[in-house]
């Protein structure tokens, strides 16, 4: 089973990312509300922040770039000693972090930050010597690992105001990613869908539009980095999720309601607009609706973006069928839920607050529950049409 788990990129880092979901939440849950505590020399609220965006998102980006690459390049795939030298940085780093009071700061940055370079310095030489047209994704690397190291840099000195800034940043980077990523695979994934169930649909996209959209969120982070939380990031913002939503009017997104492996897909990409939009509301007018923008973004749409890729990557590249297990459904519906109950449970619902966290952490923590118990089985054996992989 060891041989199957690394024989190929997604399998150990798809893994992790759904372990780190269902434990560092609960635990996140359990320092915020029962007064747990970690050996770590960082305040909760940032040892949270900091390992939900360099600890599960980047495993997942892990995953996806392990996979994607060789596709991209028609290379061989990655398998054996480099992944697991990529998987144990990850774990390495998560647990120096957790015990980070009796290491010093140095070693803990040092570790966690090499998992992203090294993944760059594996994905790097196919990319360059194919010359494709996804080599400025190591950009997108260099950056999360120097937003990474900045986070370090700033609890080490007792910044927090830093090292949230630093998270945000990282944040915006990675939603950067599945707008170009996303804005790829969603009208793709969803065309070929229609086609195979009878339906003539070709999903045109107007040409300026992707250009915007991606020039839009280069501007979000732009600005959220010399001008946090300003009203310019509010204006930004509000572009942004206006184009976001103006590129999602041509992918069919209601048609795809009878395919949960597809419907996921517009899901996620659907709290982008959203999720902006509160935050252009949020820093222009404090209305109370958006004050949990920031969940929105990131339970929204790359929590939710992960779960979509990981279920069917995992499939398809285990040799599979692209259909999801019935129960696979439900997890997509806890997940929405938990999105929700965190962003409007307060402002909308009126739920007391402790409800608010307690009840979208159980509804996270099912939903990647369900997602271990289908995939740990597939990502653990042998591919189903005997290929290697």
């Amino acid at each position: 089973m060891r041989l199957k788990l690394f024989a190929s990129g997604f399998r150990p880092t798809f893994l992790a990312a759904g372990i780190a979901a269902v434990v560092l939440l609960p635990l996140w849950v359990l320092m915020w509300g029962f007064g747990w505590s970690l050996s770590s020399a960082w305040p909760p609220t940032m040892w949270h922040a900091h390992e939900m965006v360099f600890g599960f998102i980047a495993a997942a980006i892990a995953g996806f770039l392990l996979t994607a690459v060789p596709s991209w390049t028609e290379q061989r795939g990655f398998a054996g000693l480099p992944v697991v030298l990529v998987v144990s940085l990850w774990v390495a780093a998560r647990v120096l972090i957790a015990t980070s009071a009796q290491w010093p700061a140095i070693v803990v940055a040092a570790v966690d930050v090499a998992f992203l370079i090294t993944l760059a310095a594996l994905v790097a030489p196919p990319l360059l010597r194919s010359q494709n047209r996804n080599t400025p994704l190591l950009l997108v690397l260099i950056l999360l690992a120097a937003c990474n190291a900045a986070s370090h840099w700033a609890l080490a000195h007792r910044d927090a105001d830093g090292a949230y800034h630093a998270i945000l940043i990282g944040i915006d980077i990675t939603l950067l990613l599945v707008t170009v990523i996303g804005g790829r695979i969603v009208p793709a994934f969803t065309a070929n869908a229609l086609r195979s169930s009878g339906a003539r649909v070709q999903l045109r996209a107007w040409r300026w539009i992707t250009p915007a959209a991606i020039t839009s969120m280069v501007a979000v982070g732009f600005v959220d980095l010399f001008w946090p939380n300003s009203s310019l990031s509010g204006v930004v913002a509000g572009v942004a999720g206006v184009t976001q939503a103006l590129r999602m009017l041509r992918w069919r997104s209601v048609a795809t309601w009878r395919q949960p492996i597809v419907w996921i897909l517009h899901l996620g990409y659907a709290w982008l607009p959203a999720g902006l939009t509160l935050k252009c509301l949020a820093l222009l007018t404090g209305i109370a609706i958006s004050a949990f923008w920031l969940h929105a973004l990131t339970i929204g749409v790359l929590a939710t973006m992960i779960m979509a890729v990981m279920t069917r990557a995992s499939l398809g590249h285990t040799g599979r069928a692209l259909v999801v297990d019935p129960a696979m459904g439900l997890g997509y519906l806890l997940l929405l839920a938990a999105g929700l109950v965190r962003v409007f449970g307060l402002g909308v619902l009126g739920l007391p607050y402790p409800f608010v966290i307690v009840i979208s952490a159980c509804c996270w923590t099912a939903a990647f529950g369900i997602f271990l118990v289908i995939y740990v089985p597939i990502l653990c054996s042998a591919r189903a049409d005997g290929k290697p992989g």
